[in-house]
């Protein structure tokens, strides 16, 4: 454990923040406005918070008509405030929505830096920092308008708090550190209970059990002052708590609770059960390129397991990481609270003399793990050009090129690898990381609308609108995203509804239907002694179900003959490859 005359090589300076700083914006910035909405839960956030603008409730959360009570209300708060000052609600830029997931993440970098910094030194400090920058997990969920990279940031505060009061010689410096650490790791953990409810709890009381575990004493836990502590962290979140409970008869806490979070528990809810062993399967590719480096400090990790340091790292990781896996619902987000400590031991093991000393077995892992980085990071510098190629059936040479770069520097990385020369090795791969994320996330994906119905189906309507108060109703498409880039109005129903719909309001009404739909929806039509007619036709992959859609826009229109018979679908090798911008 380093001593108080070492403490001066534990702080970073204000320089190496700011160029931590700059290089998270490098990172997540790109593509934050090009990109469209993309996760469906990215959607229901964007789409509750701008109906909270719009009401002014800011205590019961609403997703349309239906109460959204999933999580607590912080992020939607976040969001709020974000939208207030960089737009509007009506304006439904999704980047505004974003903007506290930048933030976040660019905050869980400097955090990482901070606490590595305490455990190993400034250097092992700002290395860990720039390992958890580059990963490709924090990367997307920086994209993203949810909960994940905030809490990430916020587990991060109450994480670092905590070690301070695990190293003793840190602890408290000067008269009065100890008490405001202690704040800090309260009030950090009343913040997470407002972003996602006891997930924090859960990071941070499985550390404290296991590094108490493992040391047989809890001295240390005096100081984090818990007598008055925990009513620091109850004035924090319980206000809300109680509003909530008041307002809707303790109806949250029974979704909240009772089916959201037990329901993860115990089954893999909305399709998304898996496997024991998923996050360590997923772990090459969400923590890349750092997996490569955090693969070879296995050796160095075990064999300093019993320092403080490592043993703190270890109480951080292990349980949580146990915990997810056993858990039924797995995503791959869920791993982000434990990425920061892994990076801290990968930068540990790399600066240390002995850091990446193999045994015959060692070595056999590190050149199978060697080739797993190398596999996926060829995977991922090709797959910006391979979309375009697949879905918009065109060679663009600007992804090719990006790719054939971040190739080479991708070979470059394994050779300084080799070589041991860890500063090269950073460079070249995040270099590589930065062409392949900022390539996607600003220019490859963007390019290729076939993936991108809503905002196409967003445009086909504002064309065909024959009222300014027109209401959508769509039938085989049901995503979220449409629902927000709409105004939060379209109507997400069955086929008959669909046809409901244009009879009850055939001046402004328009409806979305699908191909295979169509027989259904005109039988309901005739029957009805309407007529439907087309105005827009949308075609493309629903990437949530990986289906393709044919999607067909409606107004009303009296019957003025026999029903048209629907032509059945051509052969799917005949339909040749889809203009998107074609127009109606």
């Amino acid at each position: 454990m380093q001593g108080r005359a070492s403490a001066a090589r534990s702080t970073l300076g204000w320089r190496a923040y700011l160029v931590l700083a700059l290089i998270s914006l490098a990172f997540y910035l790109p593509g934050q406005s090009r990109l469209p909405p993309v996760d469906r839960d990215e959607s229901r956030y964007a789409q509750a918070t701008s109906q909270m603008l719009q009401t002014h409730n800011f205590v019961d959360v609403r997703y349309q008509d239906q109460p959204r009570y999933l999580q607590p209300v912080g992020i939607y708060w976040l969001q709020s405030l974000s939208v207030s000052v960089f737009s509007n609600p009506t304006a439904k830029q999704i980047w505004a929505y974003r903007v506290p997931s930048l933030i976040s993440a660019c905050a869980a970098v400097l955090l990482t830096a901070w606490i590595g910094a305490m455990l190993f030194g400034a250097e092992a400090g700002f290395a860990a920092a720039l390992l958890l920058a580059m990963s490709m997990l924090l990367n997307f969920e920086s994209h993203m308008a949810k909960i994940d990279a905030t809490l990430l940031a916020t587990t991060l505060t109450a994480q670092g708090a905590l070690l301070r009061a695990y190293l003793a010689d840190i602890a408290v410096p000067r008269k009065g550190r100890g008490r405001w650490n202690a704040a800090l790791f309260w009030a950090a953990l009343g913040v997470g209970l407002l972003l996602k409810g006891p997930i924090i709890l859960i990071v941070s009381g499985t550390t404290i059990a296991a590094v108490c575990a493992q040391d047989r004493k809890i001295a240390w836990l005096k100081r984090l002052h818990a007598g008055w502590g925990v009513f620091v962290m109850l004035a924090v979140a319980l206000p809300w708590f109680v509003a909530i409970g008041i307002k809707t008869h303790g109806a949250f806490f029974a979704k909240a609770v009772g089916q959201n979070l037990m329901g993860k528990l115990g089954r893999g809810e909305q399709a998304h059960g898996s496997f024991v062993g998923y996050y360590l399967a997923l772990f090459p590719v969400t923590f890349w390129p750092g997996s490569l480096v955090a693969g070879f400090a296995l050796p160095w990790t075990w064999r300093n397991r019993l320092t403080p340091q490592v043993r703190f790292l270890l109480a951080w990781i292990v349980p949580t990481w146990l915990i997810y896996e056993m858990i039924a619902t797995k995503l791959p987000h869920y791993a982000l609270p434990y990425y920061p400590a892994v990076a801290c031991l990968a930068a540990g093991a790399a600066l240390s003399a002995d850091g990446w000393t193999f045994g015959r077995v060692g070595k056999v892992f590190a050149s199978i793990w060697a080739v797993i980085w190398l596999a996926v990071g060829v995977a991922g510098a090709g797959f910006g050009a391979f979309l375009i190629w697949r879905f918009e059936h065109r060679v663009d040479s600007i992804a090719v090129a990006a790719a054939v770069v971040a190739i080479l520097l991708i070979a470059a990385t394994l050779v300084f690898v080799v070589r041991k020369d860890l500063r090269f090795a950073v460079i070249t791969g995040g270099g590589a990381a930065l062409i392949i994320f900022a390539g996607l996330t600003a220019y490859s994906l963007p390019a290729v609308p076939t993936l991108w119905l809503s905002p196409r189906i967003t445009a086909a309507v504002a064309r065909a609108a024959p009222c300014p108060t027109t209401v959508l109703a769509s039938s085989g498409f049901s995503e979220p995203s449409l629902v927000f880039l709409n105004g939060g109005s379209p109507m997400l129903v069955n086929v008959k509804k669909t046809a409901d719909h244009l009879v009850r309001d055939p001046a402004c009404g328009l409806s979305l239907v699908a191909k295979r739909q169509l027989p259904k929806f005109m039988a309901e039509m005739a029957a009805n002694h309407m007529a439907a007619t087309p105005v827009g036709e949308v075609s493309g992959i629903n990437y949530s179900w990986g289906r393709w859609l044919d999607l067909t826009l409606f107004r009303a229109g009296p019957m003025t003959g026999p029903p048209v018979p629907i032509p059945p679908d051509p052969p799917k090798s005949d339909r040749g490859p889809v203009n998107p911008y074609a127009q109606p």
